[in-house]
């Protein structure tokens, strides 16, 4: 089964994702709901694969993208947001992203984006 750690500063969309995810045979193995507590439960749980918000306090969705990709350059990390600008976009993927989700997101879409990322 598939580890995936879920971040985001919204506990509907944590437990939206956790739900989408558990549903569809994926083990969620923690949440966080900042990029500080990311960075600390990427390093505990060493998850298959991260959903990762951009905006969020203190450490933001980039900040913990790169500190995570500095623990372990070959993560999978899949930034969701609403902030679909493409400046967002390009940040995310030059500093190692797998992928990028704009919320408001559909199941299938989610599932299908994370199973052929986990390959």
């Amino acid at each position: 089964m598939k580890r995936v750690l879920i971040v985001d500063d919204a506990a509907f969309i944590r437990l939206a994702l956790r739900n989408m995810l558990e549903k569809n045979g994926f083990d969620v193995v923690a949440e966080a709901e900042n990029g500080a507590i990311a960075i600390q439960k990427f390093k505990e749980y060493q998850p298959d694969l991260v959903t990762m918000d951009i905006t969020m306090p203190e450490v933001d969705g980039i900040g913990a993208l790169k500190a995570i990709k500095t623990i372990d350059r070959n993560a999978k990390v899949v930034m969701v947001s609403a902030m679909g600008q493409e400046s967002h976009v390009k940040e995310a993927v030059i500093n190692g992203a797998s992928y990028f989700l704009v919320k408001p997101f559909k199941e299938e879409q989610v599932i299908s984006t994370l199973t052929k990322i986990l390959g």
